[in-house]
This record gives C-alpha cells, sequence and structure tokens, in this order.
C-alpha cells in the first residue's frame, strides 16, 4: 500500500469508527424513548434511561488502560478497537432478539453495553488519529472526527426512527449491525505505524502517570486549560435557551424541529467540514482564532432577536449560521487540543482535555434557565455573547506562551 493509500485509508478508518461510535448515543437520546413508549415503557424509566450515557462520563477511568495495554503484534489500537467492535455488533444483533415489552431492561442492558464499548473505544479512536494524523493533517482528521460521530447520531437518532416505521424495530437493528460490521472488516488488514514501539511496550500505568504529570506542567498548560474550559461556556448560555425563547415567540414544535434539527444540522456538518480545512490549511491557532471570531456573528444574531420580535426568514438565517460556526469552531478546537498532547499518552492526554472541555461547557446548559427567569432573554444572551469574547483573549495569551504555528 502506497503512502497516498494508506493515507486514504486511515482516514475512511477513522471516519466509520467515529461513526459508529455516534450511534449507541444517538439511539439512546432520540430513538429509545419512542420505542420504549411504543412498547409501554413508563415514562420514570424512560427518564432513567438518560443513565445508559454514565460510560460516557467515566472514559477518564479506561483511558491509562488503553495507553497501557495491548498485544503488540496486534497494534496497540487495534488491540482495543477490533475487541469492542465485534462486541457492539453483538450487543446490537443480541438486541434483535430481545422482547422490548417483557424485558426492557434487558434491551436497555444490551443499549448499556454498546455505549460502554463506544466510550472506551472512543479513546482508542482519538490515540490512532493522534498516532497517524500529521500537524498539516489534523484539521482534516478532526473534521472526519465531528462530522462522523455527527452522522452516526443523525443515522440512529433519526433516519433509523423513521424507517422503522416501514421495516420495524428489528430490522432496524440488522442495520446497526451491518454498519458496525464494516470497520471491523477494514480493521483486520491496517497495519499501525506506532511510534516508539519498543518504549511503549515497556511502559507501565506508572511511567504514563509520570507523563501526564509532566504534560500538565508545560508552560502555558493553565491557560489552555481556560481556553478549552471556556471557548463554548458562552454559547451554551445562549442555546440552551434558544429553543425556549422560540416557543414564547410562538413558533411551532414543528417548525423550531425542522430549523434546528434538519437546517441546524446540515449547517453544523458544513461548518465541521470547513472548520476542519481551514485549520489543516492555514494552521491550527489561525483556524482556531478565526473560528471564535466569526462564531460571534450568530450569538450577536441570537440576542438581535430578543430585542424585537423576530420574523420566521431571521430565526432560520440566524440558526443556519450559529450552527454551521459551532460546527465550525467544535472542529478546530478538537484539532487545537489534539495538536497540544503528547503523543506517547494521547489516549489518556486527550480524554483528560476532552473532560476538559465537556465540563467547561456545562454550567452554560445548568444555570441558562435560573438567569433567563431572573434577567429576561435579552439579558442572558448579551451575557453569553460578553463571555464568547473571553476566549478570544485567551488564545493571544497562549499564542504569546507557547510557539503554535
Amino acid at each position: 500500500m502506497t503512502v497516498s493509500n494508506y493515507r486514504i485509508y486511515g482516514f475512511t478508518l477513522l471516519f466509520l469508527l467515529y461513526l459508529t461510535q455516534g450511534i449507541p448515543f444517538g439511539f439512546q437520546v432520540t430513538a429509545l424513548p419512542v420505542l420504549f413508549r411504543q412498547s409501554g415503557v413508563s415514562l420514570t424509566m424512560i427518564g432513567f434511561s438518560s443513565f445508559l450515557a454514565l460510560p460516557w462520563m467515566l472514559k477518564i477511568v479506561w483511558a491509562p488502560l488503553v495507553d497501557r495495554f495491548w498485544i503488540a503484534a496486534f497494534g496497540r489500537r487495534k488491540s482495543w478497537l477490533m475487541p469492542l467492535q465485534i462486541a457492539m455488533f453483538i450487543s446490537a444483533f443480541s438486541a434483535t432478539h430481545i422482547d422490548i415489552t417483557s424485558n426492557p431492561l434487558l434491551f436497555a442492558a444490551s443499549v448499556f453495553i454498546m455505549n460502554f464499548c463506544a466510550s472506551i473505544q472512543d479513546i482508542a479512536v482519538d490515540g490512532l488519529a493522534i498516532d497517524i494524523l500529521q500537524e498539516t493533517d489534523l484539521g482534516y482528521g478532526n473534521a472526519i472526527q465531528v462530522v462522523g460521530y455527527k452522522i452516526g447520531m443523525l443515522i440512529s437518532g433519526g433516519f433509523l426512527v423513521w424507517l422503522s416505521s416501514y421495516l420495524g424495530w428489528e430490522n432496524v437493528f440488522y442495520i446497526i449491525c451491518g454498519i458496525i460490521a464494516i470497520p471491523v472488516l477494514m480493521l483486520i488488514p491496517y497495519k499501525e505505524n506506532v511510534i516508539t514501539k519498543t518504549k511503549l511496550q515497556y511502559m507501565t500505568i506508572n511511567d504514563i502517570f509520570v507523563h501526564i504529570t509532566k504534560a500538565l506542567k508545560q508552560h502555558g498548560m493553565v491557560i489552555i486549560f481556560f481556553l478549552i474550559a471556556t471557548y463554548k461556556t458562552g454559547e451554551t448560555f445562549i442555546d440552551g435557551m434558544f429553543k425556549p425563547f422560540l416557543v414564547d415567540q410562538g413558533f411551532s414544535a414543528s417548525q423550531i424541529g425542522l430549523w434546528q434539527g434538519m437546517y441546524g444540522m446540515a449547517a453544523s456538518i458544513a461548518g465541521s467540514i470547513i472548520g476542519g480545512m481551514l485549520a489543516s490549511h492555514y494552521g491550527i491557532f489561525n483556524g482556531l482564532w478565526f473560528s471564535l471570531l466569526v462564531r460571534l456573528i450568530p450569538l450577536c444574531g441570537e440576542w438581535y432577536c430578543t430585542l424585537n420580535v423576530p420574523s420566521r426568514e431571521l430565526i432560520i438565517v440566524v440558526t443556519i449560521a450559529e450552527h454551521f460556526f459551532g460546527g465550525m469552531l467544535t472542529t478546530a478546537m478538537f484539532a487545537f487540543m489534539m495538536y497540544t498532547v503528547d503523543k506517547i499518552i494521547g489516549a489518556t492526554h486527550y480524554t483528560i482535555l476532552a473532560t476538559i472541555e465537556v465540563l467547561g461547557k456545562s454550567p452554560g446548559m445548568w444555570f441558562s434557565g435560573l438567569l433567563a427567569d431572573k434577567f429576561g432573554y435579552s439579558y442572558l444572551f448579551a451575557i453569553g455573547v460578553f463571555l464568547s469574547m473571553i476566549p478570544l483573549l485567551f488564545v493571544l495569551m497562549v499564542k504569546k506562551k507557547i510557539a503554535i504555528s
């Protein structure tokens, strides 16, 4: 296999692996409540089904193990990806033989196993991406990551729900099994180009923690943490209350679903692709800075909507712009995060940064409703715009403290 073909094969494999990771979570948050309710499952149990996503919150626990334990003859990341992908396939296949009406807990257990496998696989796939992507490929690679995951969620959370009315849920899970099987077949002939292979084979868990401690103490790392934690805080303040705002303006659920779910998701995928191209073509730092800057445009547009009675056309334009520039920023940030990690412990290091990213976004969702109740939509959205300017300062501080080309 030539270098060019190996690169294309690697990109395709990454895309399919990220796509299959999005399937369990997309199915759980969108399709499962519908399927459960159709099967007569109580609302209480449907509410508790959100706990099926718990494995995604515990990734940091498994990350050092993924970096440490592997079979040399098999491949550092492939040692985890093959069995996890196969386990996900078996779990999806078993779901086709479960009577949901009589055994909802058993069916939920199969979804939990899929989420568990996908969450650990995500660590290994991120590690694989860090291992194989060159600096100029980071933007493209992270566009593949974001777009693949979103398409996986769209397939399992939207398309397959629609298809279930024609084929039935059992056949839908057969389709899921087929999608999961494709990366397994591609992994079989794939050969990893593992860095410093001999050194990695004898690395202990303690060595991993030594590397992590050293990496986290690097010059400028504190500023990087603040940048990752705050880059979407203001955006989540606005996003959390924009749909309720539209409801209060008299727009219907079907309109909001179409604009946010269809137009918005399509724009988000397009923005993720453009963000990856910018980061790879113009550099990681420039791509991130530009994405943070243009992201302010739709956020100001959402704030402007609260000052008057917004038209249908204005809402659609603002929604598309917000999802487009938000997707662009997400890809640019993930490329930046991947650029900063130590490749020796890439899976663990990246998982730590990803955890900081998730925790940083959470307060915006938690407190947006409280602030909206107290101050109103206009003041809340203005706060969101202001908070979204702060990461621009952190980027300039990062540029000053560390050399990023």
